[in-house]
């Protein structure tokens, strides 16, 4: 048996419906950031640590990144079309040379930890990360991970401080004491960037089941659910306005 390499599953089926202006017909992930989609700086940041086997759920508008990943090497790359041999030759390595994707309808409506749910039989071993689409963060994958194994939890979660309409968190020693609803209070945050073992499936149900409730708070009642607080840059885009200012803002 060959080694097991810890997949990278992406949630990616939202609709994304507070983007608007010009992303109308397309899903959040493929919003342009520096002239490439939001999908594609997080598979980047997570390759940054050799992490290139990825998972995409696909719920609303999952053939338009479909498509783009498809067409990747031939819209990305120089080349030399011979028309009478009907050749192309590539001139350079394309970026995402070794990536490996798997894309699983996973339903239009479906909600998060519904998505992760139809995506447990793609993966292997007893440890994998997730994240979103739509969040971009300098955060340290190494370690992340690494911290996740000293816990030895069924989940680990990136925080990070900021005033935010995502739920608060309270946590002592690493440890969630509190997983929290929206608020407009400041505090740490759901960051998105998980680390999950295998047995995180046995918390999730069918395709109503929001992981960000339920879930995650019985996780952190069973003192299951460890926390990485993340202190460099972070920005989830939901708006225009997030977009303009990750486009200012993220240089990778």
């Amino acid at each position: 048996m060959g080694v097991i390499i810890l997949k990278v599953v992406i949630l990616c089926g939202g609709k994304g419906l507070r983007m608007r202006s010009g992303y109308e017909d397309l899903p959040k992930p493929m919003a342009i950031v520096n002239g490439k989609p939001l999908i594609w700086h997080v598979m980047k940041i997570y390759s940054e640590y050799g992490f290139n086997e990825f998972i995409l759920p696909l719920g609303y508008g999952g053939e338009k990144i479909k498509e783009y990943f498809m067409d990747y090497k031939w819209k990305n790359s120089n080349l030399t079309k011979s028309f009478d041999k009907n050749e192309i030759e590539y001139l350079d390595e394309i970026d995402i040379s070794k990536f490996k994707i798997t894309f699983i309808d996973t339903g239009i409506n479906t909600m998060t930890g519904g998505r992760i749910k139809k995506i447990e039989p793609y993966i292997e071993g007893d440890t994998f990360m997730m994240t979103y689409a739509d969040g971009l963060s300098d955060v340290n994958i190494a370690k992340v991970l690494d911290f996740h194994m000293k816990k030895n939890t069924i989940a680990t979660l990136t925080a990070v401080d900021r005033k935010s309409q995502f739920g608060i968190l309270q946590i002592e020693n690493g440890m969630a004491k509190s997983f929290g609803e929206k608020s407009t209070l400041d505090g740490l945050i759901n960051g998105g960037f998980f680390v999950l073992n295998k047995k995180i499936f046995h918390y999730l149900s069918d395709d109503t089941c929001i992981f960000e409730e339920e879930p995650l708070r019985n996780l952190v009642k069973e003192q299951q659910l460890s926390v990485y607080v993340h202190n460099g840059y972070w920005k989830a885009i939901d708006t225009q306005k997030d977009l303009k200012d990750v486009n200012e803002q993220w240089k990778n």
